[in-house]
């Protein structure tokens, strides 16, 4: 028996407990390893809620990272003692997880656990919002939301990697301070200023490329109407609640606009994708220029007070539970 967190019913996050949970030897194709940490992200709080619906009893978690304690039959690449790290998974909330290997990827020397935890989910999702959603180009304007939030630290500085103006959106200064570290060329106080005018004063009227927007239900009308003719709205997440039913006719008005809602599963359908995402997150944080901030860590029995503080916004950067 290990401890792991349990989910018997939908609701807040009050119905996050504490449990000893059977993990089991892993089966054909399976790795079982004892997590060392596991990320804590926003689909967690929407499988939680009930607006993302799983299979109950259940326990939360789709990415983490630790070491094999056991290898199942027909694994190969892949053996005891390796530090892996994997997204997509289910069961990261506890001591022992059970996951995939086909979606077990080594941590190379350089990169901590931690680290590889904390981009496994978020990491994957910058890289392909900035690398595929909209391939970002030397010269273009970007808006995004909540820049100091876990993904958007990142996606400011793989933009930047690639060239981009930056344009971050944020609620207090501490939080400017970070996206302004990242990278970000202009930082919105959206508490204090309204950001479809700023984004319009930053760009001369014109309007950015392509807005990412992981806020959702009070940010998506604002985000249309920051774009430029031919612009795009990544709309990849809904912190704020789900945005409601849009008239194709909104992004004929807004100048020809392009709307997608992507999902980290359509960008990591083959091995191959998978370990080039993984690959350059990897190289960058080993290298030094990609900085992984992990703004809060909690014990694992501390589930509650970490989903808690992050629906409450008072996180930053990627938040970890260590078991």
């Amino acid at each position: 028996m290990v401890t792991a967190i349990r989910i018997q019913r939908t609701g807040g996050p009050d119905v996050l407990d504490v449990a000893d949970v059977e993990i089991g030897e892993p089966g054909h194709g399976k790795v079982l390893v004892e997590v060392s940490a596991a990320g804590v992200n926003y689909i967690d709080t929407y499988q939680r809620s009930g607006l993302y619906p799983v299979p109950l009893p259940y326990t939360p978690g789709l990415e983490g990272a630790g070491r094999i304690i056991a290898v199942g039959a027909g694994v190969t690449g892949l053996s005891v003692g390796d530090r892996v790290a994997w997204q997509g998974s289910p069961g990261s909330y506890a001591e022992q997880a059970v996951v995939p290997a086909e979606m077990a990827v080594r941590i190379p020397e350089g990169v901590t656990d931690e680290s590889a935890a904390a981009v496994m989910l978020q990491g994957i999702t910058a890289h392909y919002l900035t690398a595929s959603t909209h391939r970002v180009r030397e010269g273009e304007t970007v808006l995004v939301h909540a820049a100091a939030g876990g993904v958007g630290l990142l996606l400011t500085q793989l933009a930047k990697a690639k060239g981009a103006r930056v344009i971050g959106t944020v609620s207090t200064p501490e939080k400017e301070q970070l996206a302004r570290e990242a990278g970000a060329d202009e930082v919105i106080r959206y508490t204090e200023r309204d950001f479809v005018a700023a984004t319009r004063e930053f760009t001369g009227g014109e309007g950015v490329d392509v807005v990412y927007d992981g806020v959702g239900a009070s940010t998506y009308e604002g985000s249309l109407s920051c774009l430029r003719p031919r612009g795009l709205l990544a709309l990849f997440g809904a912190s704020s609640g789900p945005v409601p039913p849009i008239d194709p006719q909104r992004l004929n008005k807004g100048g020809s606009l392009y709307l997608t809602r992507p999902t980290s599963a359509d960008y990591t359908r083959s091995r191959q994708e998978i370990e080039w995402r993984v690959g350059e997150l990897f190289d960058g944080i080993a290298n030094g220029t990609l900085n992984v901030r992990i703004g809060a860590r909690y014990a694992l029995a501390d589930a509650r007070k970490a989903h808690e503080d992050l629906e409450g916004r008072r996180t930053t950067g990627k938040v970890l539970l260590l078991p």
